[in-house]
């Protein structure tokens, strides 16, 4: 009864018939009360195996998910579907938060999205409690282990959700990729009562592996991307290469565009969509792009350089073929790779006594004394602070990741704070001000219809609504609003990404900074090996790439793929060696006939001549043939 009732919903609101490998068994599991970590390479159709199960219950589905782009693109794909969904992530104002939580308790919703910063927020964790909240969806659950490529802190606050939540709920918990280790480990985080894990094969047999030794990558970008036609995405290390290959491509008059953690928010939706749309060809970007976008036709994803990880390469390359049409994952790679992925070692751990400086000098930044800052919350530059005591920024910043894995600080990510404005005159100087100002009045007009509490407090403001009101475009309002601030008519703060840096406990002498082994030694260690296993994969030349990435996954019984890189050029020597041994007969059973010359044979076997030059030279080596005073080839006695 409870099959029909999935395959019901399953045709219902994604018009599926049926479901594809293990999704039916999880969805079961996840109805029965028991959780699960699922194991299932992109493309494999995560989201349906906690939506499904969702649907069929009363309450609402709270899933934890670390990106905003990929909350976003759910959200709007189960609103399109005719299912009331929600999100709620870093840059929304208080009273948005408010509504969006109140929606979910009164407005039967089914879903509610949640970034995992949000969990530990003080309004969050009150609301929580009138939530009617049924199950929980972990999406990229690999982020909730330090041994996991991408570990973020903020995914350990789950378990203290289910405290706040009271209830016996089920947890799925949802990756592409894991070792063993993370396996063990995110089910120990989310406090699972009995293992149960479902693993789908990592196998993606419409995915070809490649791995390209080059010396002049953008030439190869140029050759894949003029022989495999079709949407691209290609991962790049710094925020600068993103626009080079982007601007290189354009000029070679193919549609590319770039992406990065630092690009506003109306600009990443945009050069998303228009990906999304296939109007541009190609995106060039960060690690940053991709993770949850719905696209199935990208047909290449071409690694610029090294990742750190195999479990980040096969999680951005998976993102490839989704459609299960042939599709092809690219790496990159010079002799020059290899130095600078094991200088990324140093970078990642740098020496303890760097860390401590790195702490003493964030007590001097914020001028902060010993016992004092518990809670304290600054706005954080990197670079500023780089450039204040002349410290390398890749070292800095993994300092500050080894201090906040410590216990110490927390560093958020970049988070987009809204225009804030606030009018700093009264109202009888405003209106004098108003009647004297008519360029501006309709503006001022607009803005107190709009907002309340201006006179009082910093109100959250959003320029472009604003503009849509005046007719105007948004840079119209923001240089007007820029100019009423110089007039000292309002206190304006724009939009801005602003990391902040919080003190997780009292600041401590330095002498007194305690890093434990868990933290440095033991994920240096791991580190290592992740960097060799890398390498492997990208210089050893004799073992089929499709096997490395399955063994490293833990995956027995493997046999070679036959299609990646190595593979096929495995074939193309088995081919040639059977041509030369051809090739070596037809020569000898000639010779043993008459002496003849390389012309003269090749005009006779009507043959590439560079074949029978190559087949004789190999036969004069081995002694079997020899030149006569002729100059004529002929057999041995």
């Amino acid at each position: 009864m409870k099959e029909e009732i999935f395959y019901k919903i399953l045709k219902d609101y994604w018009g599926f018939d049926s479901f594809r490998t293990l999704q039916l068994e999880i969805i079961t599991a996840i109805a029965d009360g028991q959780s699960a970590l699922a194991l299932m390479p992109t493309g494999g159709g995560k989201s349906i195996t906690f939506q499904v199960p969702a649907m069929a219950r009363e309450g609402l589905c709270l899933v934890v998910s670390p990106l905003i782009a990929l909350m976003k693109d759910q959200v709007d794909n189960l609103k399109a579907r005719g299912i009331k969904a929600e999100a709620i992530y870093s840059g929304m104002t208080h009273e948005q938060i408010l509504l969006t939580l109140e929606n979910c308790q009164y407005g039967n919703f089914k879903f509610l999205y949640v970034s995992p910063e949000r969990l530990k927020t003080d309004l969050f964790i009150k609301r929580c409690n009138f939530l009617n909240i049924t199950m929980i969806a972990v999406d990229e659950a690999h982020c909730i282990s330090q041994w996991g490529y991408d570990f973020r802190p903020n995914y350990l606050l789950i378990a203290d959700i289910l405290k706040v939540v009271g209830k016996d709920i089920p947890i799925l918990a949802l990756t592409a990729t894991a070792t063993s280790l993370v396996i063990d480990d995110i089910q120990n985080k989310l406090l699972f009562k009995k293992k149960k894990v479902f693993r789908k094969s990592f196998e993606r047999k419409n995915l070809n592996y490649v791995v390209r030794h080059t010396e002049n990558k953008f030439e190869q970008i140029l050759r894949i991307l003029k022989s495999v036609q079709g949407s691209s995405v290609i991962y790049v290390r710094s925020r600068n290469q993103t626009k080079e290959i982007a601007d290189f491509l354009n000029k070679n008059h193919i549609k590319a565009d770039f992406f990065h953690a630092g690009l506003r928010s109306e600009d990443k939706n945009q050069r998303q969509d228009l990906w999304k749309k296939s109007t541009v060809r190609v995106m060039v970007s960060t690690n940053a792009f991709g993770m949850g976008i719905d696209k199935p036709d990208v047909r290449t994803v071409i690694h610029f350089e090294l990742p750190d990880s195999l479990e980040a390469y096969f999680q951005e390359a998976g993102r490839a073929g989704r459609d299960e049409q042939t599709a092809f994952a690219i790496l990159l790679y010079n002799e020059a790779d290899g130095a600078k992925l094991k200088r990324r070692i140093s970078d990642n751990f740098p020496q303890k006594e760097f860390i401590r400086k790195v702490y003493q000098a964030l007590a001097n930044y914020y001028t902060l004394a010993v016992g004092a800052g518990f809670e304290a919350v600054y706005a954080f530059d990197l670079f500023d602070f780089c450039k204040t005591w002349r410290f390398n920024a890749n070292q800095t910043y993994s300092a500050l990741k080894i201090l906040e894995l410590s216990g110490y600080i927390e560093l958020t990510e970049e988070l987009d704070n809204p225009s804030v404005l606030m009018f700093v005159t009264t109202r009888e100087e405003l209106y004098s001000f108003r009647s004297q100002n008519s360029n501006t009045e309709r503006l001022i007009e607009i803005i107190l219809r709009s907002y309340t509490g201006l006179f009082a407090q910093m109100v959250h403001i959003n320029e472009s609504a604003i503009a849509e009101r005046l007719g105007n475009t948004r840079n119209e309002v923001y240089d007007n609003l820029i100019k009423l601030s110089k007039l000292g008519i309002i206190k304006y703060v724009p939009f801005k990404k602003t990391p902040l840096l919080i003190y997780t406990q009292s600041r401590v002498d330095t002498e007194d900074l305690v890093i434990p082994k868990a933290v440095y030694e033991q994920r240096k260690e791991h580190y290592v090996a992740q960097i060799d296993a890398v390498l492997n994969y990208a210089e050893d030349l004799d073992n089929c790439l499709n096997q490395k990435l399955l063994i490293y996954f833990g995956e027995k019984n493997t046999i070679p793929c036959g299609t990646c890189s190595v593979c096929r050029e495995k074939k193309s020597k088995e081919v040639n060696a059977n041509r030369f041994e051809v090739l070596r007969k037809q020569i000898v059973a000639i010779l043993r006939d008459n002496p003849m010359s390389i012309n003269d044979l090749t005009m006779r076997m009507r043959t590439k001549q560079e074949d029978v030059v190559f087949v004789t030279r190999k036969l004069l080596d081995e002694n079997k043939i020899f030149q006569n005073s002729k100059l004529l080839l002929e057999l041995r006695p």
